[in-house]
């Protein structure tokens, strides 16, 4: 009889990794320990077969079960608004940075059709959600911080007002490779900006540790760094 996924899962999973992720990301105690170019050789595999069976009775109660069904989605083929109604389908199972960035990363179909999905992500920008922002903010990081759309892009992220600890590292995460793609309009942007003082500090941070900025370019972007005083009330003396 054919093994089911857990008894895959089970199987593949190592004691020592799962430690080591479970220490990584938190708020979750579910995870087995199953590498991730393990499981992406798995979804390749279902992605092959009767994915659309798999993806309907799918259980969801371990980490790896659910970055499993986020790879078989990015590794499909199938047409774009079919692909899209599964992404809003699993988009709520997202409760952590690891499942988030690496859905996104898999969904290279998005190249094909910028236009579409760039209107499929709008409201999940403006959504009130921690992981449906950082989930529309890591999908334009991923396919969007270019010339053709890096100043609809900088538009976007300047609305995101969220205090999501997951939503601001996103955002920084994003104008960062902003600019190291497109450093002209980035620079522009960091000028003058809406972002909060730890998102665009954490933006300048970013840049400054890319092996693509040059040592004095690092320099000028440290000098734009905004000095954030103390809460009144929180210094002891």
């Amino acid at each position: 009889m054919e093994k089911s996924i857990r008894e895959q899962l089970m199987e593949l999973a190592e004691e020592d990794y799962r430690k080591f992720s479970a220490s990584l990301i938190p708020n979750i105690n579910h995870v087995l320990g199953v590498r991730l170019p393990t499981l992406r050789k798995l979804a390749r595999g279902i992605a092959k077969g009767d994915w659309r069976t798999y993806l309907q009775r799918a259980d969801s109660a371990t980490f790896e079960e659910i970055m499993l069904q986020g790879m078989v989605i990015g590794y499909i083929k199938a047409d774009i608004e079919e692909i899209l109604s599964l992404v809003a389908e699993f988009v709520p199972r997202i409760d952590n940075w690891s499942v988030c960035d690496s859905f996104c990363v898999g969904l290279t179909i998005t190249k094909a059709h910028k236009s579409r999905v760039w209107e499929f992500l709008q409201p999940y920008l403006a959504s009130d959600q921690e992981y449906e922002i950082r989930f529309g903010v890591v999908m334009l990081l991923n396919f969007y911080a270019e010339v053709e759309h890096v100043h609809e892009v900088l538009q976007r992220l300047d609305r995101i007002k969220h205090e999501g600890y997951y939503v601001k590292m996103a955002v920084a995460w994003a104008l960062s490779v902003c600019y190291v793609n497109v450093p002209g309009p980035t620079a522009a942007y960091l000028r003058h900006n809406e972002l909060d003082d730890f998102t665009y500090n954490k933006a300048l941070q970013k840049i400054t540790e890319s092996f693509r900025v040059d040592a004095e370019t690092k320099a000028w972007i440290r000098s734009l760094k905004r000095k954030i005083k103390p809460v009144k009330g929180n210094v002891r003396g």
